[in-house]
């Protein structure tokens, strides 16, 4: 009596499927800004189909959601001296050595913590990523966290505020940018924080946090495996004998801003506040110094 629908299977497999959603998705958020147009690459949009099982309608609302984030908070606009406070004690920052594969590492150190400013906590988080992805290598759209709990105590704790929105930039505006996360040496105490942590955390991404401890071999072989020990400071359980620097980490942030504001095609002289800044050749950003 009643036919049947007929309906088409995705198949993630096949590549030409995989680009006529990339397709649809781009004629379904039609005309964008400058800065849109840019933001929106290929990959962007492979990025929040991925968030939304592909499903064009759902990723093209994520997506405008992001566009009007960005466009209120202007997040390519951060430059260094808006967050140099809050990372004095290196609490957050781009590491110096990548993972096996190239893709950056951003080392979190909540122990660290220095400020109790929300709106200057969260502008950090988002200065650091946005650095992060525009020092990703060619061909690698994913960063590693080290999160790094020695010392951690309920002291510490995030507010619950900040904890909510902070998850809710990463998820909701930098979509499948995580690879995987380690949570090094978290005490037990941390347990309980992290029941209540995981209810903001959507289920794909809890899967990519693996808990590492510097005195068991068999967890840091987890970490081994994506992070070359040789590379990864000894703090963390590795043979680099390197420390975080502010002031050597200042300079190189202050050059990357350059790089910001060419990349987005900002007035260079705006990225010091008007104060002109010598042209820089890009490089590996460095943000530790040796040990003395």
């Amino acid at each position: 009596m009643f036919r049947r629908k007929h309906t088409s299977h995705f198949n993630l497999d096949d590549a030409e499927q995989r680009q006529a959603k990339i397709n649809e998705l781009r004629a379904a958020l039609g005309p964008l800004s400058a800065n849109g147009e840019k933001y929106c690459n290929e990959a962007c949009l492979e990025r929040y189909l991925e968030a939304r099982n592909w499903n064009v309608d759902k990723s093209r609302k994520m997506l405008e959601q992001s566009l009007k984030w960005r466009a209120d908070n202007r997040p390519e606009a951060i430059r260094w001296p808006d967050v140099s406070a809050e990372a004095e004690t290196g609490k957050m920052y781009r590491a110096s050595f990548p993972d096996r594969e190239g893709k950056t590492v951003v080392v979190m150190r909540p122990a660290k913590q220095n400020t109790s400013s929300h709106e200057g906590q969260v502008q950090h988080l988002v200065y650091t990523l946005e650095n992060a992805v525009l020092s990703l290598p060619e061909g690698q759209d994913k960063m590693v966290w080290l999160i790094d709990f020695t010392g951690w105590t309920l002291a510490h704790a995030t507010p619950i505020k900040t904890a909510r929105e902070s998850m809710s930039v990463l998820q909701n505006h930098y979509p499948e940018r995580l690879a995987i996360a380690f949570l090094f040496n978290a005490p037990k105490v941390f347990e309980a924080s992290f029941k209540v942590l995981k209810r903001l955390v959507d289920p794909k991404s809890l899967k990519k946090l693996n808990f590492v401890y510097k005195e068991n071999e068999e967890s840091m072989k987890i970490m081994y495996r994506h992070i070359d020990p040789e590379v990864l400071p000894v703090e963390f359980g590795g043979q680099n004998n390197v420390v975080y620097n502010h002031e050597e980490y200042s300079k190189l942030m202050t050059k990357d801003d350059i790089k910001t504001a060419s990349f987005w095609a900002a007035d260079v002289n705006d990225v010091t506040n008007g104060h002109s800044v010598p042209e820089v050749t890009p490089q590996s950003s460095l943000v530790v110094s040796k040990e003395s």
